[in-house]
């Protein structure tokens, strides 16, 4: 029988959600034929068949594998949607529990009292920077200027952040990388100030050999920036995106930022300036 050897993804997937090896592999076998027995898992799963029991025992437990208690017993998977959805039910409840527990948690105070008050930190990878953008431009109050310089940034959520606030009364002008994002963006918010920015350099810049994409510049109230970037990995792997963010008005790197987002919205000048 064609063993796992050439279908890793899977297995390596349900890993990532908290399943072991052998009952990541075993499901997976199961997911490939209507039913079988410890014998025919091991086949198909190269899981040591004395191990097939405890793996199924536990997939059993958590409502991914039914069993037929006949002699041998019989295991089946249960539907594929079912098992995703039965995992998600299960990690969303554990993210609850953790949100919980984590707000909970006594602060340790080991700053003496001292407030920071200009700050620059980074933080990287798509989905946590979006994450950011999002928090931040749902915490904004007055105005957000931003510049999207990768069209693939424009997600739905970004876009019903950004609607959300406006309907909240905040300002927004937005700057788009093409007049075809452009377009796209006055569709989703008809009522934004929405520019092409001209600002050719956040492609990167060819003749100097600067492939790094400015993928958003992000200004909220005056005093709160996010600026990212893309770089390349040399193993072939995507595109990878780390950012960093800053607060406080007199901040250099808040005010280097919003002169730059004053040229990319047609040189008009930012209030505060």
């Amino acid at each position: 029988m064609h063993d796992l050897s050439t279908d890793p993804q899977p297995v390596e997937l349900l890993q990532q959600l908290g399943l072991k090896e052998y009952e990541a592999k075993s499901f997976v076998a199961l997911s490939r034929v209507e039913h079988g027995t410890a014998k025919d898992i091991s086949d198909l799963s190269e899981v040591p068949r004395t191990r097939v029991y405890d793996a199924v025992r536990v997939l059993e437990s958590k409502g991914l594998v039914e069993v037929q208690h006949s002699s041998p017993q019989v295991f089946r998977a249960v539907p594929v949607d079912e098992a995703v959805e039965t995992l998600e039910a299960e990690y969303r409840e554990r993210f609850e529990s953790l949100r919980t527990e984590l707000r909970g948690l006594e602060p340790a105070d080991h700053t003496d009292g001292e407030q920071i008050a200009h700050e620059v930190w980074s933080l990287s990878g798509t989905a946590a920077i979006a994450n950011r953008v999002t928090a931040s431009i749902e915490a904004a109050t007055d105005e957000i200027l931003m510049i999207i310089g990768n069209e693939e940034i424009f997600t739905e959520e970004l876009s019903a952040a950004l609607e959300q606030a406006q309907k909240s009364g905040v300002e927004i002008i937005l700057g788009a990388i093409t007049p075809e994002l452009q377009t796209t963006i006055r569709s989703r918010l008809p009522q934004a100030e929405v520019f092409v920015t001209g600002l050719e350099w956040l492609r990167g810049l060819p003749e100097v050999e600067d492939t790094t994409e400015i993928g958003r510049l992000l200004l909220i109230d005056r005093s709160k920036i996010l600026v990212s970037t893309y770089y390349e990995n040399h193993d072939e792997a995507p595109a990878r995106e780390v950012a960093v963010f800053g607060t406080g008005f007199h901040n250099g790197v808040v005010t280097i930022v919003r002169r730059i987002l004053a040229i990319g919205f047609s040189q008009q000048p930012l209030s505060g300036e």
